[in-house]
């Protein structure tokens, strides 16, 4: 693809800025007093397309992250709209969280203020870079018309059993003194502010997502070809299932079991020391019957472990360290004693927070072993082939095999290695010689016959840890009574408001600021009369986002948090459009509850987002443009450079949706010099309006046709960037129609040209689009025009390129017509120089003849 100076000739004389500036605000004035984007109503029979762009956070300016995003959204809306459609295109501001209560915290100032400032300036912004929003549906997640449904939502999973409270370990960020979802902790430290995160045991309210893992992950292949495959992966590796079975074991002076889970229940027979979490309740429990000297070394080690993370505690470098607990769990297929230990390899929320080690056949509990002289036994012979007929195994009298030979020189208690491979089992009673697929079945049926086990799944995902302990976000609607029960705030006393910040310290400590607000977190329980606490917490801002698609139908309703008749109508979203980042955090934290919504009977679908665009970053200098690097590009200084639409085309230019884009790639001078040549174009433009275009020129014709029929593909497979090189050549051709071609600048052709290329830049560069509109004498606004179909005559080319071979290999090319046939094109080949020299005196023995393609001569010598 050409570069975008090399689609461009000179500067034009006029001053492009001011010029591009007063056409931005002619139009944009136009379109704010027509309301030219409101949605169609129920009254609308167009068919309907919901377009949706991850909505900003107010964190001020705008940036170039956001330039790219809502261009690429507004990109599809408006092409769907030229495809006439009635096209849902909302905005709104995910307004409550930590950002903004910072900043107030050093601003001594309300966040509300900080917020709603940032608001209004973003607002400005997107009018000014001609975004087509429909206005009239915004919404900000902070309002209390929007939170009050928040709050319904949480009452709702209450009511179904998938809103609870637990006292757990949970990830702690010491500078935000808040705590975080699993989440919202990437590389051990907090996403917000890159804090090292540590864990703290709390009471919190969580959200039942692990009753919906097998939907979340099964429901994925639906979306398959529609969302990016990294995405889905992404999603799928964070669900994590694994499939094995639960096991019973019994600890000697314990009365209940101890349930671990185990992918390779084939392998009890190798396990030869068991494993529990150091931060496990069940640890704690071990240690306190265990001598005063083994609870000291317990204490020592767990104040240590909980200042790791989770991540490090996992990696596979680590050396392995631990503490015996003097206790002992029993084996519940032979009986065995293993000797309990508490090592920081194993999380507490991993499966049951215990494991059964078996160091011949896992790295970390070889790591273990061999780090503690614990022994290692071997029970699948990894030699063995897993094909055909069983082999013959001689065992001893209790079952062992006589010859294991084979396995010497891999003995991973002195190789370090351990076998991971597959094999066939040894060592393991009546599972000898079975394949590790069919002992496993075996292991299950042996475990589930005893009592002593189960078929199990496990997933790496955990349940969704809502609460906040900050004061800028939803309050949770429930109420503490003083013998300790909890009741939901009634329905009708919603929303539960924010207080005034008059009086409260709103500086991180440990404890949500909501509690110290007395005259708010005391009240009565309006059933009773009697005193109680509201719950002085707040939500995790993801629960904003998660449902925020389907307020959007129904924004100023204060009966229901949106219509179920408007969600048939509308919902799920056709495009969403937004950055990787929240590929696993906010997109599956919308797929849970559109389930959840489902299983309510209040929405008839179960994935809220069928198409997924993920837009790379804008970079500078290869590197994330910052703040606080100092590396930015401003949004508003290139608006009053160059424009909005020169901000767009050298956006849209600079490369694929899905790729990172340095801002030297991005020409907004380069597309400046383009618009201004368009504009002009549109000016000498002199055919009337009426001009019946069959009669221009032939070869500008074909060319836009062409573009007619190529241009919706590559909107829909968001080719962008060729559909403006696209647009550029088909204004380099107009021009050169009009200085050389016979009629110039009244050729009706040139006047169909000129108008394609002002619907379709509509797409990119709205405001010279609607210049160029009026410029041709048409009414506004452009942007409502259907786009013309190509004329399928016009796609036929009138030359072809046709090859002549001999004996297979290519002697000449020839330029015939499309419509040649066969005798003709064979004649013309028979009296090429090129085919006459190759054939020489030879004989023909055959031709081959594909008009208009191909002529084939086989000759004999």
């Amino acid at each position: 693809m050409r570069s975008l100076s090399e689609n461009l000739s000179t500067a034009p004389a006029e001053d492009e800025t001011s010029s591009a500036h007063a056409i931005q605000a002619k139009w944009q004035k136009y379109w704010a007093e027509n309301e030219t984007f409101l949605t169609g109503g129920d009254d609308d029979t167009r068919p309907r397309r919901y377009v949706l762009a991850m909505f900003p956070y107010p964190s001020g300016d705008l940036h170039m992250g956001h330039a790219e995003n809502y261009l690429y959204s507004d990109i599809v809306a408006r092409f769907w709209r030229h495809r006439g459609h009635n096209v849902l295109n909302p905005i709104g501001w995910d307004s409550f969280g930590l950002p903004a209560e910072n900043a107030a915290i050093r601003q001594g100032a309300d966040p509300r203020e900080w917020t709603y400032q940032n608001i209004a300036q973003q607002k400005v912004g997107f009018q000014a870079y001609g975004v087509s929003f429909d206005w009239s549906r915004v919404l900000h997640t902070s309002d209390p018309e929007y939170y009050r449904w928040n709050q319904w939502l949480f009452l709702k999973m209450h009511e179904r059993g998938l809103a609870y409270r637990k006292k757990s370990a949970v990830n702690w960020c010491p500078n935000d003194q808040t705590v975080l979802a699993n989440e919202q902790v990437v590389d051990g430290r907090c996403d917000r502010c890159g804090y090292e995160v540590v864990k703290k045991k709390l009471t919190q309210w969580y959200f039942r997502i692990t009753d919906y893992a097998d939907r979340l992950l099964d429901d994925l292949n639906q979306l398959e070809g529609f969302w990016p495959h990294k995405v889905l992966q992404m999603q799928r590796n964070w669900i994590g299932r694994s499939v094995g079975a639960d096991v019973d074991f019994r600890i000697e002076g314990r009365d209940e079991p101890v349930t671990v889970f185990s992918t390779r229940p084939d392998t009890l027979h190798g396990a030869t020391f068991f494993v529990v979490a150091p931060d496990s309740d069940l640890a704690a429990e071990l240690a306190a019957d265990a001598p005063a000297e083994v609870r000291e070394r317990f204490q020592t080690y767990l104040e240590g472990v909980q200042k790791e993370t989770d991540i490090a505690r996992q990696a596979t470098d680590r050396p392995k360290t631990g503490v015996f607990l003097e206790r002992y769990a029993i084996n519940p297929v032979n009986g065995e004693k293993l000797p309990i230990w508490a090592a920081d390899y194993v999380l507490a929320d991993y499966g049951h927070g215990a494991v059964m080690a078996v160091p011949a056949h896992d790295q970390r509990d070889l790591d273990f072993a061999r780090a503690f002289d614990l022994p290692v036994k071997v029970v699948v012979d990894t030699t063995a082939p897993i094909t055909g007929a069983m082999p013959v195994i001689e065992v001893d009298d209790e079952g062992v095999p006589i010859d294991t030979g084979a396995l010497d020189d891999q003995n991973p208690a002195s190789t370090g290695i351990a076998l991971t491979g597959e094999g066939r089992l040894i060592n393991s009673g009546e599972l000898n010689g079975l394949s590790k697929r069919n002992a496993i079945a075996r292991a299950i049926e042996q475990l589930e016959a005893s009592g002593t086990g189960r078929a199990a799944k496990n997933y790496r995902l955990r349940d969704w840890l809502i609460s906040r302990q900050r004061f800028w976000g939803t309050p949770i609607p429930m109420l503490h009574a003083e013998d300790g029960s909890i009741i939901p705030v009634a329905e009708d006393k919603l929303p539960v408001r924010l207080p005034s910040i008059e009086g409260l310290d709103l500086k991180p400590k440990g404890t949500s600021p909501l509690g110290g607000a007395e005259g708010w977190v005391r009240t009565v329980d309006p059933a009773t009369g009697e005193p109680v606490l509201r719950d002085p917490d707040t939500m995790d801002t993801f629960v904003d986002s998660s449902w925020y698609f389907l307020r959007f139908l129904s924004p100023n309703s204060d009966q229901v948090a949106f219509d179920p008749a408007q969600a048939a109508r509308w919902a799920p979203v056709d495009s969403y459009i937004g950055g990787v980042e929240h590929a696993i955090l906010h997109l599956l934290y919308a797929r849970f509850i559109t389930k959840v919504l489902f299983d309510m009977g209040l929405i008839d679908f179960t994935e809220p987002f069928s198409n997924l665009i993920n837009q790379g970053m804008v970079l500078l200098d290869g590197q994330k443009m910052s703040k606080s690097k100092g590396n930015l590009v401003l949004f508003q200084e290139e608006l009053d450079a160059h424009g909005a639409d020169a901000l767009r085309v050298g956006l849209a230019f600079a490369g694929p949706v899905e790729d990172d884009k340095d801002w030297a790639d991005v020409s907004t001078t380069g597309a400046q010099k383009f618009l201004s040549r368009a504009l002009r174009i549109a000016r000498e433009v002199s055919s009337p309006v009426d001009v019946v275009f069959d009669g221009g020129d032939a070869a500008l014709r074909r060319t836009t046709h062409k573009l007619l029929s190529e241009a919706p593909a590559l909107v829909e497979q968001t080719k962008f960037n060729v559909l403006v090189a696209r647009l550029m050549e088909l204004v380099n051709t107009i021009r050169k129609t009009i200085d050389n071609g016979a009629n110039g600048a009244a050729d009706p052709a040139v006047r169909e040209a000129t108008e394609t290329v002002a619907v379709m830049l509509d797409l990119i560069a709205p405001h010279t689009a609607e210049e160029m509109w009026e410029i041709l004498g048409h009414e506004p606004s452009v942007g409502l025009v259907t786009w013309r179909s190509a004329n399928p005559a016009l796609l036929v080319e009138d030359t072809i390129t046709a090859v002549a071979q001999v004996n297979g290999k290519v002697r000449a090319q020839l330029e015939v017509s499309a419509r040649i046939g066969e005798a003709e094109l064979e004649t013309l080949a028979r009296g090429d120089e090129r085919v006459i020299r190759a054939i020489g005196d030879k004989e023909i023995v055959k031709v081959i003849v594909r008009a208009p393609k191909i002529v084939s001569f086989v000759v004999k010598g």
